[in-house]
C-alpha cells in the first residue's frame, strides 16, 4: 500500500488545470525507512523529512530510472534495484520510497513493505525486477 505524495499531488493538478507546470526530474532514487508509512504524515513527507530514513552502513539511495510504461493506471520497476551491501545494521525496513534527489530533494512516491525485512551488516537488500507497484487509483 502506498501513495503518492503531497508534493506530486499537487504538481499533477496544476500541470493538468495549465496552472503550473512539471517537469520531471531527471532522476528517481528509491530509498528505505524504518518507519511504516501511512496516510496523511507520509504524503506530506519531504526529502528532508523522509520519516526515519535509513542512515549510515554504507546505505544511499538507489537511482532507478527504469520503470514499465504505464498500462490500467500502474507501473513497475522494469530492473532490479539493488542497495550497497550494509557496512553496518540499517535495522528493520518498513517502507520505501521514490524521490528526485540523492538527499533531500522531493518525495514522489512510497509505499510500505508487505513484509518489513530486518538487515544486517553484510545484507545486500534488493528489489526484483517488478517488486515496486505504483497504481494510481
Amino acid at each position: 500500500m502506498g501513495s503518492f505524495s503531497d508534493f506530486l499531488e499537487n504538481e499533477l493538478i496544476d500541470h493538468v488545470f495549465k496552472t503550473g507546470a512539471y517537469t520531471a526530474a531527471t532522476n528517481l532514487y528509491v530509498g528505505l525507512s524504518h518507519t511504516t508509512w501511512a496516510g496523511t504524515t507520509a504524503d506530506a513527507y519531504t526529502g528532508t523529512t523522509a520519516g526515519h530514513e535509513i542512515s549510515g552502513g554504507a546505505y544511499v539511495r538507489k537511482k532507478c530510472n527504469t520503470w514499465d510504461l504505464s498500462a490500467a493506471g500502474a507501473t513497475e520497476n522494469s530492473q532490479a534495484v539493488t542497495f550497497a551491501q550494509a557496512t553496518a545494521n540499517w535495522g528493520t525496513v518498513r517502507s520505501w520510497f521514490v524521490a528526485d534527489k540523492t538527499t533531500k530533494g522531493n518525495i514522489i512516491v512510497w509505499g510500505t513493505l508487505t513484509t518489513a525485512k530486518a538487515v544486517s551488516s553484510g545484507d545486500t537488500l534488493k528489489f526484483a525486477t517488478g517488486d515496486i507497484d505504483i497504481t494510481l487509483s
